[in-house]
């Protein structure tokens, strides 16, 4: 029979732990406690299926953990998640091609262009106000904009 912590059978410690870590993954995802939850989990499978010490579940824990890391991190370097939309999060980025309008006329290559409902700065060729231009790109919150040919 297992050994027990306190009140509970050690492996339903382990595979509590693997639950926790494994939902704190999902409400913080960093790709990162899913494998300190893998092993817990084997831990907890082993501690159900071997009578082994708790000292020596948690050195267990500790090397599993180490080589679950390295290989979820060597796993991720051989195949890198690609996204079906890289410009999801990069408003800026996803505006380039888009026609603005020049809110306060960009001079000495500063200004500001209306995009949608909001103004965004602008850096590019002097336009005066009310000049159609395009966007270029971004650099961070700068819209990086050109005259229409």
């Amino acid at each position: 029979m297992p050994e027990s912590l306190g009140s509970i059978s050690a492996h339903w410690f382990w595979l509590t732990l693997a639950a926790i870590l494994g939902a704190a993954e999902m409400l913080a995802p960093g790709f990162f406690l899913i494998w300190l939850a893998l092993a817990a989990a084997g831990v907890g499978t082993l501690a159900f299926l071997l009578p082994v010490s708790i000292p020596m579940q948690v050195g267990l824990f500790a090397i599993a953990s180490i080589f679950a890391v390295y290989a979820g991190k060597r796993f991720l370097k051989d195949n890198p998640i690609v996204s079906d939309d890289p410009k999801l999060n990069d408003r800026g980025a996803r505006l380039a091609g888009e026609i603005v309008t020049v809110v306060q006329a960009i001079e000495n290559g500063r200004g500001r262009v209306r995009v949608g409902d909001s103004e965004w700065n602008a850096r590019g060729d002097d336009a005066p106000l009310g000049t159609h231009v395009r966007v270029t790109g971004a650099e961070g919150a700068v819209l990086l904009v050109e005259a229409l040919t």
